[in-house]
């Protein structure tokens, strides 16, 4: 019996106790004491994982940030003494030149120099006279196509002569002023003046260079067909040579065999009206 009102008596003392202790803690939270809240600590702490997350990456992205500039910064560098590095000395144009002692040569050189035809070729040149009709009418149709093929080549080979000296004075003309272009593209490109090193400017620079070898190009195609018209003539002449030498050797031949049929019929009919006196 002892013993069960001992152990009564320490319930009561235990309830007692956890009430008081209920009590104190309420009092304390309307006080103002600290009161743990495992919700809110779980928020907390994943809150701040979230912001150390969030921090990392800042820094990584402050590194890559930091990295581009520094390459852009190199890319931007200039390589020092551009000029005495790579600035090379090319020949310079020159212009055609010759004696003048007979007063014949003097519009040839003008003509190659400026492309300005004038006279200068035909002063300079054996003038093609035309052959008399009363001539032409004489000759057999063989020889009067051979004689037209002939003067046809002269004529022609004086067209492309022609063509080709204006080519040639045009480039000669323009040389001066592309050259001084080459120039400026030159000095623009090994400058260190950062407004002509910019990017715009760089494929500006880019761009007037393809133009200009664009335009080389095209100088020296014109010379390249000049010169395949003047070989297609002499291809010409060369053919009417070797055509004019077959058809002489075809009438030589046509020829000897009929004086030979000649000569074998008049020997044959000496033979047969040959009397013994």
């Amino acid at each position: 019996m002892k013993a069960e009102r001992s152990n009564s008596v320490h319930k009561k003392i235990l309830l007692v106790v956890f009430v008081m202790t209920l009590a104190v803690g309420s009092a304390s939270a309307q006080l103002g004491g600290i009161v743990y809240d495992p919700t809110n600590y779980a928020n907390a702490v994943l809150r701040y994982n979230q912001l150390v997350q969030q921090l990392l990456q800042l820094q990584q992205t402050y590194e890559e940030i930091v990295n581009q500039y520094n390459l852009a910064v190199r890319m931007a560098q200039n390589l020092q003494n551009m000029p005495a590095r790579y600035q090379a000395v090319f020949s310079q144009w020159r212009n055609g030149a010759a004696l003048d002692t007979y007063g014949n040569t003097g519009a040839w050189v003008t003509a190659v120099n400026t492309g300005a035809f004038g006279n200068g070729y035909q002063l300079a040149t054996t003038k093609l006279v035309p052959y008399g009709p009363a001539y032409l009418a004489s000759m057999d149709p063989q020889e009067l196509s051979r004689v037209q093929s002939q003067y046809a080549s002269v004529e022609l080979a004086d067209g492309a002569n022609l063509t080709a000296i204006g080519t040639i004075g045009a480039i000669r003309e323009n040389a001066v002023a592309i050259q001084n272009q080459m120039a400026n593209l030159e000095n623009d490109s090994l400058s260190g003046d950062q407004d002509l090193n910019t990017e715009v400017s760089v494929l500006n620079k880019i761009n007037a260079a393809n133009v200009l070898t664009l335009r080389s190009i095209q100088d020296s195609n014109k010379l390249l067909a000049s010169l395949l018209e003047e070989q297609t003539i002499v291809a010409k002449q060369q053919r009417e040579a070797t055509t004019n030498a077959i058809d002489a050797d075809i009438q030589r031949q046509a020829t000897l065999a009929g004086n030979l049929a000649q000569v074998t019929g008049t020997l044959t009919d000496s033979l047969e009206n040959f009397r013994m006196p």
